[in-house]
């Protein structure tokens, strides 16, 4: 029984019945009938006071989230651009290193 709910403190997430029932590998129903103990306990242990719920969150955590995600998209972007502009100053150089040759050989006059 300990092992479930340390289970589901790693997961942030508040363990069931149901959870519980399953992970036994028994149904819900045959759960709560064969161990009802175990169902109040696991329900009370976990049920929150109309003290302790929690609130919705403000306006401002809702934009710091929000900003937070931005600016971490933001910095792949700027990541992926820069990539993106190497990888064509390369294929520019490789371009001009590849006619100049090729001009050469022809006799071929470029207009700028």
């Amino acid at each position: 029984m300990e092992e479930m709910p340390a289970a589901r403190h790693d997961s942030n997430r508040r363990p069931s019945v149901l959870a519980f029932a399953r992970s036994l590998g028994i149904s819900n129903t045959t759960f709560r009938r064969r161990y009802p103990g175990l169902v109040q306990e696991i329900t009370a242990r976990w049920t929150v006071s109309s003290d302790e719920q929690v609130h919705e969150p403000s306006t401002l955590d809702t934009l710091t989230v929000r900003n937070a995600k931005l600016r971490r998209r933001n910095r792949e972007f700027t990541a992926a651009l820069a990539i993106a502009t190497a990888r064509i100053q390369y294929v520019t150089l490789e371009n001009v290193r590849f006619r100049e040759p090729l001009e050469a050989q022809q006799t071929v006059i470029r207009r700028r």
